[in-house]
């Protein structure tokens, strides 16, 4: 099966990344600073909580929780991306990892937070469900919760108003439809919070359902 997304796009995207991102005003990033915030508010990080970022990036949201002295767990499945990240992030642990692959042995334990930030729009409502009822069976502990922030909107019609607003700024890929996903995610075992940040972005908060 070829990869629509290959890691090589994403080695050469990661010297400009963070430039990319900063502006934060027009599609897709519009509101970045902002989504990254909210995922970090929900998760509530203190002191020694241990937090897993997949698809961390050159560590933009994953150094948030540093600063909140976390023990932080970052993956991604670019070497260049990684790379700076660990300039940012050097106490942190690392892997390149491909999220559609079970997670390296040194990172199959229980965490407290699993987070990601414009990862999971990559894959398709059935493979993010496939990945992210794997992470809550294995890898996050029984009262923890998984943090989800991505491209996405409430439903069908406002993804319509955006992408005729974007334009030529405008890319077909998996985006969140808060109104499929949701009914999806809670038939696949989880408690599903949903907050739209931007007109562009929102998060999904899940836990296990008990």
């Amino acid at each position: 099966m070829t990869d629509l997304f290959p890691a090589s796009e994403f080695d050469d995207w990661a010297e400009t990344y963070d430039c990319s991102v900063s502006d934060g005003q027009a599609f897709p990033f519009a509101g970045y600073t902002d989504l990254l915030q909210a995922i970090v508010r929900l998760a509530a990080p203190r002191p020694g909580l241990s937090v897993l970022d997949l698809g961390t990036g050159t560590g933009n949201l994953a150094i948030l929780f540093a600063r909140r002295g976390c023990d932080l767990w970052c993956t991604d499945f670019s070497a260049a991306m990684l790379a700076k990240a660990r300039q940012k992030l050097p106490s942190a642990r690392f892997a390149l990892h491909n999220l559609r692959m079970p997670l390296p042995s040194e990172f199959d334990r229980k965490f407290d937070r699993i987070v990601s930030a414009y990862v999971f729009h990559h894959f398709p409502l059935a493979e993010k469900i496939r990945i992210l009822t794997s992470l809550a069976a294995r890898q996050i502990s029984p009262t923890g919760r998984i943090l989800i922030g991505d491209i996405a909107f409430p439903n069908r019609l406002t993804l319509e108003k955006i992408k005729a607003a974007a334009g030529d700024d405008w890319e077909d890929e998996h985006y969140w439809l808060a109104d499929e996903a949701a009914p999806a995610l809670e038939n696949a075992g989880f408690k599903v919070e949903y907050i739209q940040v931007s007109p562009c972005a929102g998060v999904f908060s899940l836990q296990r359902a008990s």
